[in-house]
């Protein structure tokens, strides 16, 4: 890091609310491939089509804005905010640009020594999202407009950051509340978590702002990780040869691992704002929002600190497990059918977890239900079947959906547990292996794993490995 500079960071977050219809009008908001098959005259900005505002999506607002512990303006209404953009066609963006929603938030993480850390929100404004420019190999572009008129929240952070590490944990700890609140799915591959970046570096010691860059085009929290890494070193650079960092909005390319120069930025746009005359304001009650205070989630702070003390789990378990909701409700349904909390936290954290990455599913979209996880762990715990054996059995009900049982039956998994079976493999392998059987009798205790091993692959893993352990211990001596 660049030690004699102070690094400064504020982001602005813009996630799509999850909706059944747009902003205002019914259009479905749902995530297609199909261009323009969302759309209509509201959305389009046909002239005489009047907006009508989605409640829902006002209550998904106030929902993230006391998730994010802001205070909630009861009065509020939509601006015009005019600006040329090819992808809203109306010629001006519907926003709450001068009294947003939520104000004076805050969201707690830890910084880069472990110290816990709150980073103020300073804003959280509802408002439509444009649509989308999609850039052909000949130079050409067209537009997709499906993506315009879904509801919006912009979250603004105060500029509080104070490096790349910071801000990603800022934006993970985001968007494990928003899941938790429903508020949103906050897919980044399907566009419904965006982030921009402001970074700026100061003398250490100074509390003059140096010239802000916005960082753009960040498809990924590892993404904006490493844009604010490179643009660090640039800006830092750029001051040691005693020269002054232009103000510009820049590019991530993910590819050359370098921001790129779109436009500088001398002066702050004036969007010639105004209330919209086709919207009636916000008007929200104490009562409403105390209701929606109360119906608030238990968030992963709080459900990390209960399962450490209530399941005996520790600090990194339990925070893999809470990280994100539906790893959390896939726990505690399985929790309800198997009262082992920590063999099941190995498991999930473990092969469950990268069965689920490989396949790019959520948790509640595992093939292997809670009953059946249950069931196969039962299985290990009544030795029918060994560890190895589970986690060969897990891999096939991924790839078929089949019951845990059906495939150990169906495919002679079950465990050997007759001793005398057991027993004559046992001597065969004592009589194949004189060398190891010597080096045991001799005090080198690793090669009766070496025995046990040989055993196990004769037997295909299906061997009980606590009996092969005591039968090739008795017979060596």
């Amino acid at each position: 890091m660049v030690m004699e500079y102070e690094v400064v960071i504020g982001l602005e977050v813009h996630v799509e609310l999850m909706t059944k219809s747009k902003l205002f009008c019914a259009c479905p908001n749902r995530f297609t491939t199909e261009a323009n098959s969302h759309t209509c005259e509201v959305c389009l900005g046909f002239p005489g089509a009047l907006p009508l505002l989605n409640r829902e999506a006002v209550q998904k607002a106030l929902t993230a804005s006391l998730a994010l512990n802001c205070e909630i303006a009861l009065h509020s209404y939509f601006d015009r905010k005019n600006y040329f953009y090819p992808d809203i066609p109306k010629g001006y963006q519907i926003s709450q640009y001068f009294i947003p929603l939520g104000s004076s938030g805050f969201l707690e993480i830890e910084d880069d020594s472990g110290a816990p850390k709150k980073i103020r929100i300073g804003r959280v404004h509802l408002e439509e999202d444009a649509g989308k420019l999609v850039h052909g190999g000949a130079g050409d572009s067209a537009v997709d407009y499906n993506r315009a008129g879904v509801p919006l929240i912009e979250i603004v952070s105060e500029p509080d950051l104070r490096s790349p590490g910071e801000s990603r944990r800022y934006l993970e700890q985001l968007k494990s509340i928003l899941q938790y609140a429903e508020v949103s799915d906050c897919k980044m591959e399907e566009g419904s978590l965006r982030c921009d970046a402001n970074v700026s570096l100061r003398p250490k010691g100074s509390t003059v702002f140096g010239n802000k860059v916005e960082l753009k085009n960040m498809n990924s929290f590892k993404a904006v990780e490493k844009a604010l890494e490179y643009e660090i070193e640039r800006q830092a650079q750029i001051l040691r040869r005693g020269e002054t960092v232009i103000p510009q909005t820049r590019r991530w390319d993910e590819d050359k691992q370098v921001t790129i120069a779109m436009r500088d930025k001398y002066q702050a746009t004036d969007y010639r704002c105004f209330p919209d005359p086709e919207l009636a304001p916000i008007e929200l009650t104490a009562g409403e929002v105390e209701a929606a205070r109360r119906a608030l989630p238990e968030f992963p702070a709080q459900r990390k600190s209960r399962y450490m003390a209530e399941y005996g789990l520790p600090a990194y378990d339990a925070g893999v497990l809470t990280a994100t909701r539906g790893m959390a409700e896939y726990f505690e349904a399985c929790l309800k059918l198997y009262d082992d909390p920590k063999s099941l936290s190995n498991w999930i954290m473990g092969d469950f977890s990268a069965h689920l990455n490989a396949a790019g599913l959520e948790p509640q979209e595992a093939p292997l239900t809670p009953a059946y996880m249950a069931a196969l762990l039962q299985m290990i715990d009544k030795q029918l079947i060994s560890g190895k054996i589970a986690k060969e059995v897990m891999a096939k009900v991924f790839a078929t959906g089949k019951s845990p049982r059906e495939i150990v039956e169906g495919e002679g998994l079950l465990q050997i547990t007759d001793q005398s079976e057991l027993e004559k493999l046992v001597d065969e392998v004592i009589a194949a292996n004189p060398d190891s059987v010597q080096s045991y009798r001799s005090g080198k205790t690793k090669a009766l794993g070496f025995l046990v091993g040989q055993v196990m692959q004769a037997t295909k893993g299906k061997a009980n490995p606590q009996l092969v352990n005591k039968l090739l211990a008795e017979k060596l001596k």
